[in-house]
C-alpha cells in the first residue's frame, strides 16, 4: 500500500514547538504516549499490521531544505540550531507497538525520548483515519470537486459573520487530499471576498491559516499553534496539580519570550488553573483556548477573572477548538459580543466533513487520540503516570484511582 504521510512537517505547528519547548525543559525525558478511539472501533482484520508497515516507512521521511526555509521565515520564534537539530531527526518505529485484541480493538504504544517520541502523534492519528477509508473503499466514492464547494461554502458563511476561522483538521481528516482541499477553498473564498471587496472591512472575519505546517507552506499561509496539554500533564508530575499550571506558564514564557502566548487552561480544570493565574501571568499571556466543557460558562468565567484582576477582558484573546461546527462558531461570536477578541480553530467539521458521492450519506467521523499516559524526567528516575481531567468527562483519560484522587483533592 502506498505511503500516506511522506512530508516531515505534515504535522501540527504545536508538535514543533512543544517539541523545542522540551529540549529546554526536559531534555533527557522518556514517555509513554497511548492511543484512545472514543468510538470503541473494531478495525478490520490486519489493520495493525498495515498501520504498522505506515510506521516502519516513517523512517525515510525527513525534513527538507524547502520546509526549513519556510519554518525560518514563518515560525520565527524557533531559533537557527533547532532548525539543525531537525535535520538530524529521524522517526525511529521501534519506539510504536501497534497490536489488535481478539474483537479488533486497536492498541498503540509509543515509548521513548520525550522529544522524540512526541512527533508520532500526527502521523499515526492522520495515518488510521486514511488508511480506515482507504480498505473500507471510500477514497473512489469522494467527489473533490464537492468537497472543494463544500469548503468555499463554509469559508463564505464564516467569514460574512465576523469568524476569525483557522484549519485544525490534520489529526482526524478523510484524507490528506480531503484537508489539501479544504484549505484551499477556505482561502480562494476569503480571498475572493477581499479581492472584490463583498464586505466591509468592520463586519468581515479573516482566514487565519491552518494547524498543519505543510498545507501553511504550501499555500502561504500561517502556520497555526502553540502548546498542548501533554506539558502541564508532564508538568503535574514534577510540581503536583496545584502548581503544574503556573510551573508551565513560568517555563513557556521562558522558552519563548512573548511568542506564543495563548495557554492550555483545562488539564486539570478551570478550579486548578484560576488558583494559579495571578494578576502577572494573566498579563503575561495574550489568552486562552477553550478546549473542553461549556464554551458560554467558561467564558464567563474567565471574563469575570480577568475583571477581578483589573484587566480589560476585551484586550484579550479567547480560541475555541471544542468540536466546533461554523453554525456554533457563528452562535458564539453572536453572543460574545466583542466582549474578547475571540477566533476559531475547527477541524473535524472541515476536514472529515465528508458526503459518499453514491448515496450522499456522509461518512462516519473517527474520534481519536494519543495522549501522555507515563513520564519519567530521565532515564534514571522512577515512573509516574500522567493523567488529565477534563471540563468534558469524554476527555478525561489515564490512570483511573489517579483521576478520582485528583478529584478529591479539587473537591
Amino acid at each position: 500500500m502506498r505511503q500516506i504521510v511522506t512530508n516531515f512537517t505534515d504535522t501540527d505547528t504545536y508538535t514543533l514547538s512543544v517539541m523545542y519547548y522540551i529540549l529546554q525543559t526536559y531534555p533527557r525525558a522518556e514517555v509513554e504516549y497511548t492511543f484512545f478511539d472514543r468510538n470503541n472501533t473494531v478495525y478490520p482484520k490486519n489493520f495493525a499490521r498495515l498501520l504498522r508497515e505506515q510506521v516502519e516507512n516513517m523512517e525515510n521521511v525527513i525534513i527538507t531544505e524547502e520546509e526549513i526555509d519556510f519554518m525560518r521565515s514563518r515560525l520565527y520564534f524557533l531559533p537557527e540550531w533547532y532548525f539543525t537539530f531537525l535535520k538530524g531527526y529521524r522517526f525511529k518505529p521501534n519506539e510504536v507497538r501497534i497490536w489488535q485484541d481478539e474483537e479488533g480493538h486497536l492498541n498503540i504504544k509509543i515509548v521513548g525520548k520525550w522529544y522524540s517520541a512526541i512527533m508520532w502523534e500526527m502521523p499515526i492519528l492522520s495515518t488510521i483515519s486514511e488508511l480506515m477509508h482507504t480498505i473500507n473503499g471510500d477514497m473512489e466514492k469522494v467527489d473533490l470537486d464537492r468537497v472543494y464547494k463544500d469548503a468555499v461554502g463554509k469559508g463564505y458563511k464564516a467569514f460574512s459573520n465576523g469568524i476569525v476561522l483557522s484549519d485544525f483538521g490534520t489529526r482526524r481528516r478523510f484524507s490528506k487530499d480531503v484537508q489539501d482541499v479544504v484549505i484551499k477553498g477556505l482561502k480562494d473564498a476569503y480571498t475572493d471576498i477581499i479581492t472584490n471587496q463583498k464586505l466591509s472591512p468592520q463586519y468581515m472575519g479573516q482566514f487565519v491559516g491552518t494547524s498543519n505546517v505543510w498545507l501553511a507552506m504550501k499555500y502561504n499561509l500561517k502556520a497555526i499553534g502553540t502548546m498542548s496539554h501533554q506539558i502541564v500533564c508532564f508538568e503535574e508530575c514534577v510540581s503536583g496539580m496545584a502548581e503544574c499550571n503556573y510551573q508551565v506558564m513560568k517555563k513557556w514564557s521562558e522558552v519563548y519570550r512573548g511568542d506564543l502566548g495563548i495557554m492550555l487552561p483545562d488539564a486539570f480544570t478551570h478550579t486548578v488553573f484560576f488558583n494559579n493565574f495571578s494578576k502577572e501571568m494573566a498579563k503575561l499571556f495574550d489568552g486562552i483556548r477553550i478546549d473542553s466543557g461549556d464554551e458560554k460558562v467558561e467564558t464567563e468565567r474567565f471574563i469575570e477573572k480577568y475583571k477581578s484582576l483589573g484587566i480589560d477582558p476585551s484586550t484579550k484573546s479567547i480560541v475555541y477548538s471544542n468540536a466546533l461546527t461554523i453554525d456554533k462558531a457563528i452562535d458564539l461570536h453572536e453572543w460574545l459580543g466583542g466582549r474578547m477578541k475571540d477566533s476559531y480553530g475547527i477541524g473535524t467539521h472541515l476536514c472529515a466533513d465528508v458526503s459518499n458521492k453514491e448515496t450522499g450519506d456522509k461518512f462516519p467521523y473517527s474520534n481519536i487520540v494519543i495522549k501522555l499516559t507515563a513520564m519519567r524526567i530521565t532515564e534514571s528516575r522512577e515512573w509516574h503516570d500522567c493523567v488529565k481531567l477534563s471540563n468534558d468527562t469524554g476527555k478525561t483519560l489515564g490512570n483511573k484511582e489517579k483521576c478520582e484522587y485528583l478529584v478529591k483533592q479539587i473537591g
